[in-house]
Order: structure tokens, then C-alpha cells, then sequence
């Protein structure tokens, strides 16, 4: 609360209690005339009181048809505890976080998207409970009549993550696939970034010791079909941020790959977009896998953070100019792959934080399959994602 609304409230509980005085004394016994003369400037001077400071409570005086001196008596006590809650209520809704529970949540940012252990294992009894996941590969229908209905946008397209929100406004499918997010061919160097938050992730079959089976040796393959495929230059950053001290640690891995990945862009202005490319978690007994053109291909799920929680609204420290921009590329993405590979994607998932989504208006964070999956499934989904990608970048 601030200053001038802790001295307004001062002055309303020194005139309640002055209030309260006078109708206590006003019904002890008669008065003489002087006394009540001196009763009526009294009244006159509480009313200029009541104008001055309680001029929204005017209103509630005049409909009720109830005497000021009436509702001071019986309110008065009241206004100091509504004060207290005031300050206390607005203490309770802001989002500045005390440095402790910043860390906390920058920490979550970095292990929610898949539950693992320090040593890569997975964890919790939700996971273990899915189901294999299948897919028929069909159809859906992606007219701009059908995207128009949020119901059904929203209930074909997106998963939204129980810690955020989303609405109408926020996914409006003819505003952001209205968005041009075609690259400048003019101009000359690298146009795409690939990069890992998480480069220890795994496949079912990869080999202890190699990197080209991991996802980093998955984004070196897909950066091998942007350049040689498709003409499209893009760069391979294989800095390590989810290895510490000789041991997993995912709990600062955004933090740690953002001054890298900005210098990257410092140094190369022509990168238009950014992906971050991971391995999603899944439960033991779950295969994500289609066929396309037939072959076993592992599926992807693009993920967007909102920097907003349900509970407090935006996040302020982890501020995000790019969000509709984001939102854009991910669903137009969503739609290419939806019309020329039915079944490839997963729902666009929504989760609250930012990931450093913010660095670059078209910033991808794609999870391509998962642990079960194998090398051979995931450089075949990279097949599959980099013709999507060329198709929503310069087709």
C-alpha cells in the first residue's frame, strides 16, 4: 500500500472513531441548547469530513436512504481490518518472487518437460501410467472455417499445460497464421540455428560414448538436410549446458545456454530462426512412431512457453516480446506437417515459462521423439521436419 492510501485510511479511522463518539453521546441523555448547537456544527463538519474523504461511500448513503452517523457507527470498525487485507491481498497477488523461489522456478523451467533423474532415469508414477501412444495417420481438417472456432482449435491442435492458460485472444489461428514468416533469400549467411539446451538425451539404441547418436548427432543431421537438401544455411551449436562438474544437471541449462546462444546471433545477424531441438521422456511401454512414405518415423511435438502462470499472470522476469510470434511459427508449422503428414505431430504443448523462446521472433523448441525411439525413427522424423520447415520458411 502505498503512502497517500496509508494516510487516507489514517484519516477515515480517526473520523470513525469520532463518528462513534458522537452517536455514543448522543444517546446518553438531553443536551442543552448550546450543546446542541455545538452537535449540529459537529454534524456539519463530519458531513464536509464524508465528502472530502469517504466521497465513495456518497453513493451507497443516498441509495440506501441510511444516515451517515447510522453506517459510521455500524462500519467503522471495519475500515482498518479492509486496510489490513488491502495490503495484504496485494502483497499476495504480485509476481516478483523472492530470489529463492526465482531459482526454484528458472530450475522447474529446466526439468518440467520431461521427468528425469540426475542420472537420465525417469521419474514419477504419471509418466509410468501412459499408454502406448498410435496413430492413424489421418486427416484433420486445417480450413481457416474449422481454426476459426477456439473450441475446436484448441481441441485438435493444443495441449495446455494445467500451470497456464489459454484463450481466445492469445490463439486467434487467422492472426498468427496471417504472419509471414518466410526468410530473407537476398540476404547472405546462416538463416537458421539449431542448438540443444539438453544435449545428453538419448535413444534406445544409442551407443555409450557417440555423439551422433544422441540428439546432438540428430541435429547435425538435420542441419546436413537444411544446407544440402533445401539451400537453406543453417549452423550446428554443440555447447554442453546440461553437464556439470562431471554429472547431469539440467537445473540452470537455460541460463547457462542463453549469453552463448545471443553472442551466436550477435555474431551473425542474419539468423532469422532459432531452434532448440530435444528428446522428449516418455514411459517405457511408449512408442511415439508413425509411417511416412513407409517408414518407421519417430513423431515431434512443438512446445511453446508463455511466460505466464495461471495463478499469478505474467512472469516479469521472464519476459517474452516474441510470444505471438512464436505461437505463429509453431502452429503454421503444426499445419504444414498436419496437411502433408497426418500423424507426425503431436499437440502443440503449452507450459508456462519461457525457455528462452525470446531470443528470436521464430524460435523453435521441438521435442522429437523420445528415449524409446530409435536413431535410425529420429533421422527419419528429421527428413520429415526439415521439408516442413522449408515449406513454412520459403515456400
Amino acid at each position: 500500500m502505498g503512502a497517500k492510501q496509508k494516510q487516507q485510511f489514517a484519516r477515515m479511522a480517526v473520523i470513525a472513531a469520532a463518528g462513534i463518539g458522537a452517536v455514543y453521546l448522543a444517546g446518553k441523555s438531553p443536551k442543552p441548547a448550546e450543546e446542541e448547537i455545538m452537535d449540529h456544527m459537529n454534524y456539519l463538519v463530519m458531513d464536509v469530513a464524508k465528502q472530502t474523504y469517504l466521497a465513495s461511500f456518497v453513493y451507497v448513503e443516498e441509495e440506501k436512504q441510511v444516515s451517515f452517523h447510522q453506517w459510521i457507527a455500524g462500519k467503522a470498525m471495519q475500515l482498518i481490518p479492509l486496510g489490513m487485507y488491502t495490503e495484504e491481498k496485494k502483497a499476495v497477488l504480485t509476481d516478483i518472487e523472492d530470489q529463492e523461489t526465482y531459482e526454484m522456478i528458472l530450475a522447474k523451467q529446466a526439468n518440467d518437460e520431461n521427468a528425469i533423474d540426475e542420472n537420465g532415469n525417469l521419474i514419477g508414477e504419471d509418466i509410468q501410467s501412459q499408454e502406448i501412444v498410435t496413430t492413424s495417420g489421418t486427416a484433420i481438417d486445417t480450413s481457416m472455417e474449422k481454426l476459426s472456432d477456439y473450441e475446436y482449435l484448441l481441441g485438435n491442435f493444443y495441449t495446455v499445460d494445467s500451470s497456464t492458460m489459454a484463450d481466445p485472444e492469445l490463439l486467434n489461428a487467422q492472426k498468427l497464421l496471417a504472419k509471414d514468416l518466410k526468410i530473407n533469400a537476398l540476404s547472405d549467411g546462416p538463416k537458421v540455428l539449431i542448438y540443444h539446451t539438453h544435449s545428453q538425451e538419448a535413444f534406445a539404441d544409442s551407443i555409450a560414448g557417440d555423439v551422433n547418436t544422441t540428439i546432438v548427432g540428430i541435429g547435425s543431421y538435420l542441419a546436413s538436410i537444411l544446407n544440402q537438401k533445401y539451400g537453406i544455411e543453417t549452423l550446428h551449436h554443440t555447447g554442453v549446458y546440461d553437464y556439470v562438474d562431471g554429472k547431469l544437471d539440467r537445473s540452470k541449462a537455460y541460463q547457462l545456454a542463453e549469453p552463448e546462444i545471443q553472442a551466436i546471433l550477435s555474431a551473425n545477424p542474419s539468423i532469422e530462426v532459432v531452434i532448440d531441438l530435444h528428446r522428449d521422456g516418455v514411459a517405457d511401454t511408449t512408442h511415439l512412431v508413425t509411417q511416412i512414405n513407409g517408414k518407421p518415423t519417430a513423431q515431434i511435438m512443438f512446445f511453446n512457453g508463455l511466460s505466464r502462470t495461471r495463478a499469478n499472470g505474467d512472469i516479469s522476469y521472464l519476459a517474452n516480446p516474441y510470444i505471438e510470434d512464436n505461437l505463429a511459427f509453431s502452429l503454421q508449422m503444426q499445419i504444414a506437417a498436419t496437411n502433408k503428414y497426418p500423424g507426425f505431430t503431436r499437440h502443440i504443448f503449452l507450459r508456462a515459462y519461457r525457455y528462452n523462446m525470446h531470443v528470436k521472433p521464430k524460435t523453435l523448441l521441438i521435442e522429437a521423439g523420445a528415449q524409446t525411439n530409435t536413431v535410425e525413427e529420429m533421422k527419419n522424423a528429421m527428413e520429415v521436419l526439415a521439408d516442413t520447415l522449408s515449406i513454412v520458411l520459403t515456400k
